[in-house]
């Protein structure tokens, strides 16, 4: 019987877990591990502020503590990753982040990384993370296209968005990969990707691909 990751949107949106489970097609394979996406039925509508991403972190234990002797891994498809440290805690099977794997998956395929957030607030937020990470050094910028959480739903709209906002990063802060901010987002990166012409990430397929590989391989963390 096949492994199982377990890929937790901590919202509460539904149709982002659905795009999250969409963008995860070509990493399915018969002979590796099941990928079950969920949505945190308790999680906030959106995670904009870090308020959220505080709100986020109790149920997001509940729901790993109860899954952990049925998973192979879990990923936290939140760009914030919510909790990371404290679900390590919890189990010793593999825990990825898709903040923290896409940003470090982005940095073996370009020298200099913009990131397209969301919105605003978002960015001082992630800028700490990326502090955190040692990775500041890096970042070619951070911009957002002014779009909250339930807003993606508009696909033709939020891929304008990202377009104008990816080929600022790349032709005015000198980006030459970008990695999409939020798990929102992901259905849509091959789309952006042939418009701005340089790599582009869903940090969702970077951190499942992770899990995927740590699960395979049998790796875990010291």
């Amino acid at each position: 019987m096949n492994s199982t990751i377990f890929v937790i949107n901590p919202n509460s949106l539904r149709a982002v877990t659905d795009d999250i489970d969409a963008a995860l097609t070509p990493l399915r394979r018969r002979d590796g591990p099941d990928l079950v996406c969920l949505t945190l039925a308790e999680g906030p509508p959106g995670i904009q502020t870090q308020r959220d991403v505080e709100a986020a972190i109790p149920p997001l234990m509940r729901t790993v503590a109860e899954r952990a002797s049925a998973a192979s891994g879990f990923v936290v498809a939140c760009f914030s990753d919510p909790g990371l440290a404290a679900l390590r805690e919890i189990t010793p099977k593999p825990v990825v982040g898709i903040g923290e794997a896409g940003m470090l998956t982005a940095l073996t395929l370009g020298q200099c990384v913009g990131v397209i957030a969301i919105l605003g607030v978002s960015i001082p937020r992630h800028l700490r993370y990326y502090g955190a990470m040692g990775i500041s050094s890096r970042i070619a910028g951070e911009l957002p296209i002014g779009l909250g959480v339930a807003e993606l739903a508009d696909r033709q709209r939020t891929l304008s968005r990202m377009i104008e906002v990816g080929r600022e990063l790349r032709d005015a802060r000198g980006a030459d990969v970008l990695v999409v901010g939020c798990a929102g987002m992901a259905v849509l990166r091959s789309e952006l990707q042939r418009a701005v012409g340089v790599p582009v990430v869903d940090p969702c397929q970077a951190a499942v691909a992770n899990a995927i590989g740590r699960v395979q391989l049998d790796w875990h963390a010291a």
